[in-house]
């Protein structure tokens, strides 16, 4: 099984892979260096959370119409060629789109499209092959393993990168993404290779086919799982709204380079590794919601500490923010993961994943499009960059502000005396 855990996790990390040089390193350019608006870097970036909701279909279909007796392999590998096309062309979309940005927008729309697409049919399809082939007992270890691969592929990416485009020209750019695209797909068909047995069954897989109506019935069942919904939609919305800014803000506030503003995800990623790795350690000791406070709160110190580094123009500060914002993003990620599963009631974790996954996508649209929307229209107003910045980074501290008092509210053993009757769930979850 580790076998299998390690080639599940190669594909996770070439999914993964694909994500960092848009990101990273890509979103930078395009506001810093080619003077796209924020807004619609964000909005390309959001791609794949807007599609996120095909992936119920995509699963239900997936599993009801196997290729060749495969029921996975096809769609991831659909999936990460769709990936790696879109990121390799990413490059040269944005420079056409400073040039020409009707046409731009109109390949960026095909390109950025692709790549969205490709990440929801591979993501889908391999977290169902990670359940399928892990059972329900091993499936904790499976997904640490392909977690911590992930972790580790995102810090090593983004010093690649830092690496190739140094200095930084459009020609090291779209070489440095070709190599990314190629190593993503390669590491792919590595881990495909063996993974899936053929079967023509279709019988076992129905069970787990479920729609949003259920999805939203069975939450709506509980006033904590609701409230958790929405707890955690506001949490990652304020905690990952930031990816698309940091680096711009970076190289416009204190000057750095693309190698620079690159290096910013590889000293978060290492923040999050630790304390992930910390937060394995304390939750058997630490209660999961204090655990998760603590994440909260190391998280919002980050916003913060970075607010006051734009201030004062101190690039010591900013780092300080950017550790701080990892370590308490790695906390927050392992301490909510667990009361995510305690706020899953036995015999419909497929409802329960599902929905918290919808919460996922949804925070992670809301705080991408929030961030760039804000900023350009801050800008605008102001006619300073920084402050459009600066007042992202302040709502987003008062997001979080606000998902730490809901946090207080959740209980867990509440949210199972609401739903003890199963037949009652059973009766919502499953009604026509």
């Amino acid at each position: 099984m580790l076998r299998k855990r390690l080639q599940l996790g190669l594909i996770h990390v070439a999914v993964a892979m694909t994500l960092v040089p848009i990101n990273s390193t890509l979103n930078r350019v395009m506001i810093k260096e080619l003077g796209i608006a924020a807004t619609v870097v964000a909005v390309l970036a959001s791609v794949p959370y807007l599609f996120s909701p095909l992936q119920v279909a995509i699963g239900s279909y997936s599993d009801q119409h196997p290729i060749l007796g495969f029921r996975r392999t096809p769609y991831i590998l659909l999936g990460l060629v769709l990936c790696a096309t879109g990121l390799v062309v990413s490059p040269q979309i944005a420079f056409l789109m400073s040039g020409n940005p009707v046409l731009g927008l109109l390949f960026a729309a095909l390109a950025f499209g692709a790549w969205g697409m490709g990440y929801n049919l591979a993501s889908v399809s391999y977290l169902a092959l990670a359940a399928e082939l892990s059972g329900e007992k091993e499936r904790g270890k499976t997904i640490a393993v392909m977690w911590f691969m992930m972790i580790v592929s995102i810090i090593f990416t983004a010093i690649a990168i830092g690496r190739m485009v140094e200095p930084y020209s459009p020609a090291a750019l779209q070489r440095a993404f070709w190599l990314v695209g190629a190593a993503a797909l390669f590491l792919g068909l590595i881990g495909l290779v063996g993974m899936e047995r053929r079967s023509y069954s279709t019988d076992a897989s129905r069970a787990e086919n479920h729609n949003f109506k259920e999805m939203a019935a069975v939450i709506l069942k509980s006033r904590q799982a609701t409230r958790f919904f929405w707890y955690l939609t506001l949490l990652l919305a304020a905690i990952l709204g930031q990816d698309v800014l940091l680096e711009p803000f970076a190289a416009e506030t204190f000057g750095m380079t693309v190698q620079q503003t690159t290096r910013i995800t590889s000293v978060w990623g290492t923040a999050v590794l630790l304390t992930i790795l910390l937060a394995g350690a304390l939750e058997r000791r630490v209660p999961r919601k204090t655990l998760a406070q603590f994440g909260n709160i190391s998280a919002l110190a980050g916003f913060l500490v970075i607010l006051i580094s734009g201030l004062l123009a101190n690039t010591s500060i900013f780092w300080l923010g950017v550790l701080l914002l990892g370590g308490g993003t790695g906390l927050a990620t392992v301490a909510n993961l667990a009361l995510m599963f305690d706020l899953t009631l036995p015999g419909y974790a497929g409802l329960f994943i599902g929905a918290w996954g919808v919460s996922n996508a949804l925070s992670r649209l809301i705080g991408t499009l929030m961030a760039g929307i804000v900023r350009d229209a801050v800008t605008g107003l102001t006619r300073n960059a920084e402050s459009g910045y600066l007042v992202v980074f302040g709502l987003e501290a008062l997001m979080l502000v606000a998902a730490v008092v809901m946090l207080v509210s959740i209980d867990v053993d509440s949210f199972h005396k609401q739903v003890e009757s199963p037949s009652a769930v059973e009766r919502i979850a499953l009604a026509d």
